[in-house]
């Protein structure tokens, strides 16, 4: 039972971290437009969201394969949620976007 805990806990740690990597990329690539350096930003980006990353998917594996995979799965789902919740909002924003530019 124990194992299966540490399973699910692996998980939901893999979709946080995917969430803050896939995430922290989205909002980095909707920034580049007004960043008055942009290539320190993405390097910054990069290095910021690798760094957590690969803390979170050490101190989460422990040694234990099974608990990394567990992550790895986690990790993978969340970049495909990420996905879809930010075309969803890019989708609601280029429509609102082309109603005020037909209203005018």
């Amino acid at each position: 039972m124990r194992e299966i805990s540490n399973m699910i806990l692996s998980f939901i740690g893999g979709m946080l971290l995917g969430t803050l990597f896939f995430g922290g990329l989205w909002f980095t690539v909707r920034k580049l437009t007004s960043s008055k350096m942009p290539a320190l930003l993405v390097l910054s980006s990069f290095l910021f969201r690798v760094s957590i990353a690969l803390l979170g998917f050490y101190f989460i594996g422990l040694g234990d394969w099974r608990k990394l995979v567990a992550c790895m799965i986690g990790f993978i789902i969340a970049r495909f949620v990420i996905i879809h919740y930010t075309k969803s909002i890019d989708k609601k924003k280029l429509q609102l976007k082309m109603e005020v530019n037909h209203e005018t």
